[in-house]
């Protein structure tokens, strides 16, 4: 597995940010995938998922209403577009495999300033 993550940035309190994830090293139109993040001194969580033929979508419920992932199997992409950011979103993202996440990527720092 290999996921490349990106659209990270600084961005101010209710602004919002598009994720973009492209995957390689599996067949990825058979698998569901998900975003993660990360804060410090935290554990990694799943933020969002998304089933391979993009039928069935869950999220975290700190997220929901806020952020919506979708996918483009011929792109072999993902993406989490993220809407009214709070301060408490703060964390790095990462993409990975819904289920049995192997290698991770770098992921991108995503600031959400007060």
């Amino acid at each position: 597995v290999q996921v490349t993550e990106s659209g990270g940035g600084l961005v101010q309190a209710g602004g919002s940010l598009r994720l973009s994830c492209t995957a390689s090293g599996f067949t990825f139109h058979t698998r569901g995938m998900a975003w993660y993040r990360q804060a410090p001194g935290k554990e990694r969580e799943m933020v969002a998922s998304i089933s391979s033929d993009s039928g069935v979508i869950d999220w975290t419920p700190s997220v929901e209403g806020r952020f919506f992932i979708s996918r483009d199997n011929t792109k072999r992409a993902v993406y989490l577009q993220m809407t009214s950011l709070k301060p408490e979103d703060t964390a790095r993202y990462y993409c990975n495999t819904q289920y049995d996440p192997e290698s991770w990527g770098l992921g991108t720092q995503v600031t959400v300033s007060s």
